[in-house]
């Protein structure tokens, strides 16, 4: 109920809307009340023309209705009827049109907080989870919560309020017949009480297989290339399949126990129905103490009464199908940022000195431990290369520099501010990367080159293009600079991806630059013209280069050596050659010296 009770909190922006619809739900009720009543006088109308006794409702309406003349009457009725049905048409369609306008309403602001708190996230949070998984809870589980509105809450409000009115109207018309009728009312109330529980946990497994369904879909499509290559497709088909059939199986066990509901539940009220049925004719036919209009409209009340119940039962699977959706979204929304802002954080428009990594420790939740003890200092203006065996913890550290994770213990810190102090938007505008996996987005060229700043002009981009080396082949593309890149940049070539990546540093214009192993993944003409390009962007600026390729950092004015998380050599390219250390083994082994 707790959880329940978090996503009504969505509904509080959108409450005078909710009411409204509220509003329209009672006066739909009424005037389905009041199409009963015309039971009454169209009976009366066709059997009998009578004055009538007494002072309530019915009898003040048979005698507004009936008239001597019977054309005059049937005139009158025909107009009172197309007036209640003319009003319960608009209230169902207001009504109808306020919750879709609710609900979306709802949808759009659940999906929009998801999102916004998936950028606040850590990198970690990404590392453990999978895409497939994150997709499915901001889609999947989020119609979940659609219906929990549309088709639960709002069909629980609208049909209480008919069960209400109908049976006023039952128990008006004879309250020894509504206590019969009545008594369904509690196995009813159990049923529903009985499957919430089991649908609860049967919808949650449903959403569980149906994000390993997108998990499968998503790792397959953005890996296709790696799939044709090794033949696994018949591999791939099989898991996808497997999937899907487990996700059939839970659908189906989940939907068997859902309608079970309703047809019981009609049941129970065809029972009540046969007793009305045999009792009420008692009392027409035996005792006359029940006239046949207000048995009929008893009747018709009772019979009415079966679909709020039905509705409700309905409305019970969507409210737990939406429950189970509204813990597995808050279990991302519960989640802590590890990486967060302190109040009242540092800014830094500029970097003076340099940046100083002192005795780092870290590592990851697994336990395993990268980085040992790792002190360095990077003045400004320098380029330092860190290069080692894979594994050894050359990329952490750039991940710490970023800030993309804290140290276990120890600082890092840029012009005496340690990182954790300083604002972390300031902090990463400090900075532009280079990575070996370029990531561009499915947009233009233009776009991919100012994603990092917004509002660049056209001639600013075709300038750092140029610096990039990419300026030639953009324009051998059929729409230049709108050309579409296809999604990751699936249109390019490696070496035009990366240089694409450099132009988009380059227009950042950060006084700090890193780039991890940026050209390792290029043939040698892309090589080339991918160094060139960065050597242009290094003037000037602090960089920090990670390269498996030791012949791109001979010109570092310090090359740091790092091993199974430890520093175990600084100097120049030649200082370390002399040394005939880490560096000197790696060098030989690349050069087949």
């Amino acid at each position: 109920m707790r959880t329940y009770l978090r996503i009504l909190s969505f509904l509080k922006p959108y409450w005078w809307l909710f009411l409204l619809s509220i509003f329209c739900s009672i006066f739909l009720a009424l005037t389905s009340g009041a199409s009963l009543g015309m039971i009454s006088p169209f009976l009366n109308a066709v059997f009998q023309n009578r004055p009538f006794e007494g002072v309530d409702i019915l009898t003040r309406l048979n005698r507004f209705i009936l008239k001597d003349d019977p054309f005059d009457t049937l005139k009158r009725l025909c107009a009172i009827i197309i007036v209640v049905f003319f009003f319960k048409g608009l209230f169902t369609y207001l009504h109808k049109y306020l919750t879709i306008l609710v609900e979306q309403h709802v949808v759009k602001d659940v999906r929009n907080k998801i999102y916004s708190h998936l950028h606040a996230l850590s990198l970690s949070f990404f590392h453990k989870e999978k895409v497939g998984t994150i997709t499915s809870r901001v889609t999947n589980d989020v119609q979940f919560i659609r219906g929990s509105f549309n088709e639960g809450l709002s069909t629980l409000v609208k049909e209480s309020l008919a069960l209400v009115i109908y049976a006023s109207i039952v128990i008006w018309m004879s309250w020894r017949l509504a206590l019969l009728s009545l008594l369904v009312i509690p196995f009813c109330v159990g049923l529903i009480v009985f499957l919430s529980k089991r649908l609860r946990r049967r919808s949650t497994k449903i959403q569980e297989k149906m994000a390993d369904v997108t998990t499968t879909l998503t790792e397959t499509v953005s890996g296709i290339k790696v799939v044709k290559a090794f033949s696994m497709e018949h591999f791939e088909i099989k898991k996808f399949f497997r999937n899907t059939w487990d996700y059939f199986k839970a659908f189906i066990r989940f939907q068997r126990l859902g309608i079970l509901g309703p047809p019981l539940t009609e049941f129970f009220g065809v029972i009540a129905v046969s007793i009305i049925l045999l009792y009420g004719g008692h009392q027409i036919l035996v005792t006359k103490t029940l006239s046949p209009d207000r048995f009929l409209i008893f009747l018709a009340a009772t019979l009415s009464l079966m679909h709020p119940l039905k509705s409700i039962s309905h409305a019970n699977v969507s409210i737990q199908r939406g429950i189970s959706a509204g813990k597995r979204i808050f279990e991302i929304l519960d989640t802590k940022p590890k990486v967060k802002d302190v109040e009242d954080g540092i800014e830094l428009n500029e970097v003076h000195r340099g940046i100083s990594v002192k005795n780092v420790n870290f590592r990851y939740d697994t336990g395993t431990e990268v980085l040992k003890n790792v002190s360095l200092k990077i003045n400004k203006g320098d380029m330092i290369a860190l290069v080692g065996p894979s594994g050894g913890g050359k990329s952490t550290l750039v991940d710490l520099i970023m800030r993309f994770y804290d140290p276990t213990s120890g600082s890092i810190e840029i012009d005496g501010v340690d990182l954790k102090k300083m604002k972390i938007k300031s902090l990463r505008d400090l900075m532009g990367i280079v990575t070996q996996e370029t990531i561009l987005f499915n947009e233009t060229v233009f776009n991919n080159i100012s994603y990092g700043r917004q509002g660049a002009s056209f001639e600013e981009v075709v300038n750092v293009a140029k610096i990039a080396n990419a300026h030639q082949f953009i324009t051998d593309m059929p729409e230049r600079y709108d050309t579409i890149v296809g999604e990751r940049g699936v249109k390019l070539s490696g070496g035009e991806r990366q240089r694409l990546a450099i132009a988009r540093a380059i227009l950042r214009n950060p006084p700090i630059l890193i780039f991890d192993e940026a050209t390792s993944a290029l043939d040698s003409e892309s090589e080339r013209l991918v160094q060139e390009a960065i050597d242009r962007l290094m003037r000037g600026r602090t960089a920090l280069v990670i390269a498996h390729r030791l012949s791109t950092v001979r010109k570092a004015k310090k090359i740091v050596v790092i091993d199974d998380g430890r520093i175990v050599e600084e100097g120049t390219h030649p200082e370390l050659i002399r040394r005939g250390g880490v560096y000197r083994k790696l060098y030989d082994m690349q050069f087949n010296i």
